[in-house]
């Protein structure tokens, strides 16, 4: 009777002892998952606005050394639903294109938006207007112009891109448009070739929503044909018992060769109606545009600088350059800027004019010369210009001492005492100093 009693007692404490491990262990996890709570909230706190297109996570050096943008501006940051606006600018195709980079030989010219917030109505290059991609020469400079329509009214973050083939987007400078209206109120009429006026927000939708519903609802049924009965290892089973042929019934085979027939009977019957109701129709245009680059005759000869050794000095986050210039103008000139990577430093010694009335990342105070004085017509001097600001590390440029390909690329701004600019090219390895 002992015995028993102590066999009862031991399991009951048992018992006891696992159901009060099990709270306990009930305890820790939801103080764990409340202290995981908290860090979570804590973290979403932190949380800001999504306000760019993703330009500081190329590369350093394609940034640097792919499309260097200047110049852009718009006609107004501040209009309404079916006002047209303007874009136009500049850009150098860098004569040191990164190795790792396919050559421009098909690049596409056009406006990141975050949604169809603007449409696409003219666009030119050089003066002339294009539609399609365009081959772009490395050491080439271009001009271009896109008008924009409004579509959505809001505020949006717009730039302008090139999308290089095999590369991916290089974007240009970019600037907050601020969109007035009603939505209701836009419109988007175009002129066909045989003079109809067709609305091109309506224009073939219901057409477009029958044939993808048609094709849809023919391939739902093709597939509910045959899941309709057992699959997988019901199937299996009778494949292994030898009965493969029982699994394709007569009707399935009859269904099969009508749907074989009948899909490219009909397609071109439907075809032939098309070309029959549209025989003036241009096809989507697949050719690649041949455009020049601006001629080189003002800068031709006139500015040459040569860069003998860049270091970025790391504690500093300061690029210091050593450029050799000969100044082959009548008049003196003042090295005024240096632009890379969408940044732009400024030498406040310099009266520069603003030819860019976007939002661009601009490092005011931040471009000093060892030697200011302007350069004479004829001379030839060795210059030390440094490049400094946070704007290297907040941009991401400074991730260039890493990158396997560690060289820079930018432009140079010079004026003369009259105002007229000189802009040069320049590119150089980069050599880091820690100290």
């Amino acid at each position: 009777m002992t015995t028993i009693n102590n066999h009862k007692l031991t399991k009951m404490l048992t018992q006891i002892n696992q159901s009060f491990v099990k709270e306990i262990q009930q305890q820790e996890i939801l103080k764990s998952l409340f202290f995981l709570a908290i860090i979570f909230l804590a973290y979403m706190a932190t949380f800001q606005p999504v306000m760019a297109h993703g330009e500081k996570n190329l590369e350093p050096y394609v940034r640097m050394r792919t499309i260097q943008w200047y110049d852009v501006q718009w006609s107004t940051q501040k209009f309404n639903v079916n006002d047209e606006v303007t874009l136009t600018g500049k850009f150098h195709v860098a004569e040191d294109w990164p190795i790792s980079v396919p050559k421009p030989d098909a690049s596409f010219l056009n406006v990141s938006t975050p949604g169809p917030v603007l449409i696409r109505t003219e666009r030119y290059l050089n003066g002339k207007p294009f539609m399609n991609s365009v081959a772009l020469q490395p050491g080439g400079d271009y001009d271009f112009k896109i008008v924009l329509k409004g579509r959505l009214p809001g505020r949006y973050h717009i730039h302008p891109f090139f999308n290089l083939r095999d590369a991916g987007q290089v974007m240009g400078p970019g600037a907050w448009l601020d969109i007035g209206g009603d939505e209701a109120d836009f419109t988007n009429n175009i002129q066909t070739i045989n003079g109809e006026i067709v609305d091109m927000e309506t224009y073939g939708l219901g057409n477009g929503i029958f044939w993808h519903s048609f094709w849809a609802l023919l391939a739902t049924a093709w597939l509910l044909w045959w899941v309709r009965r057992p699959l997988f290892i019901a199937r299996y089973r009778m494949l292994k018992a030898g009965m493969e042929d029982e699994l394709i019934t007569p009707l399935d085979k009859h269904i099969a060769k009508a749907i074989l027939v009948g899909v490219p009977v009909l397609v071109f019957a439907f075809y032939t109606m098309t070309v029959n109701q549209y025989p003036k129709a241009i096809p989507l245009q697949a050719s690649l545009d041949q455009i020049l680059p601006l001629s080189a005759k003002v800068n031709a000869g006139v500015v040459d600088i040569e860069t003998l050794r860049a270091e970025y000095r790391v504690p500093e986050r300061a690029m210091k350059l050593s450029l050799n210039i000969k100044n082959s103008s009548d008049k003196p000139i003042q090295l005024g800027e240096f632009a890379t990577g969408g940044i732009r430093f400024i030498n406040k010694a310099v009266s520069i004019p603003d030819h860019n009335n976007t939002e661009s990342v601009i490092a005011t105070e931040s471009l000093s010369l060892d030697n200011p004085t302007p350069i004479q017509p004829g001379e030839q001097r060795t210059i030390l210009i440094t490049a400094g600001d946070g704007l290297w590390e907040s941009e991401k440029l400074d991730g260039l001492i890493n990158d396997a390909d560690s060289r820079i690329g930018g432009l140079v701004f010079f004026y003369d005492s009259e105002g007229e600019r000189y802009v040069s090219s320049i590119t150089s390895a980069v050599i880091p100093k820690f100290n």
